[in-house]
């Protein structure tokens, strides 16, 4: 992408954000949202090991963010390109209705776990403090951005608008002519030789696409890729 039309993308993302923020403005019930949207944005210019992220992961009960529920935030910070451990969170969340057969099989949170979950509102706000001026990662971010965009609207009456990184969009990039599957989490995973994690715990893949990112954003740098603006979703 040429400087103008990162430029273009940055104003952009900007002005959406100031007008949220505006939007915003006084409503106390808002105020982690607003405090987001007020946060500056990573210059895209920079190299991206000077950069700061947050690697996210959610569980849901299905796959329409309008319809069905988050039943769990996994995240990790990292700072460059190192992941920091200790910044790792997993978080169940409270369902708004009794979970379906097929969901729990997939992720292995039954209803009883469910129940000892925290308030979407809760968890939400510590998500964005945490977020902060972070560029979030995520493995398909349609899926992420939706759930938390609703989420945000629902409880702060605002839009979800970050700074974004999709490693399977990276993968993408990094090897054109993908075969069917070859783009999914533990398939890029095996490309790079990295281990191989349980599938669908929150916390277990948000740490796998930290480590996936890292891979990608290497490789993308030996072709003279180095900037963060180089491996944001467009």
């Amino acid at each position: 992408m040429s400087w103008s039309a990162f430029l273009a993308a940055h104003l952009r993302l900007s002005w959406r954000r100031r007008w949220q923020a505006r939007r915003l403005h006084g409503r106390a019930a808002a105020a982690p949202l607003l405090a987001q949207l007020s946060a500056p944005l990573a210059d895209r210019r920079q190299d991206w090991r000077s950069a700061r992220y947050l690697a996210l992961d959610l569980e849901t009960t299905g796959g329409d963010a309008q319809r069905d529920d988050i039943l769990s935030f996994g995240w990790v910070c990292l700072e460059g390109p190192e992941i920091r451990l200790d910044s790792a969170r997993h978080r169940l969340v409270l369902p708004r209705r009794a979970l379906n057969e097929a969901s729990v099989t997939i992720h292995r949170i039954t209803d009883d776990r469910a129940a000892a979950g925290e308030k979407l509102r809760s968890v939400l706000t510590d998500f964005l403090a945490e977020l902060e001026d972070r560029v979030l990662i995520a493995h398909y971010t349609p899926t992420e951005l939706g759930f938390i965009d609703a989420a945000c609207r629902a409880c702060f009456g605002g839009a979800f608008l970050p700074l974004v990184i999709d490693t399977l969009d990276l993968g993408r990039r990094v090897s054109a002519g993908q075969a069917p599957g070859s783009l999914r989490l533990p398939a890029l995973r095996a490309r790079y030789h990295l281990p191989r994690y349980a599938m669908h715990h929150a916390l277990s893949d948000a740490l796998a696409a930290a480590e996936l990112f890292l891979a990608e954003a290497e490789a993308l740098s030996a072709r003279g890729r180095r900037t963060l603006g180089d491996l944001l979703l467009d």
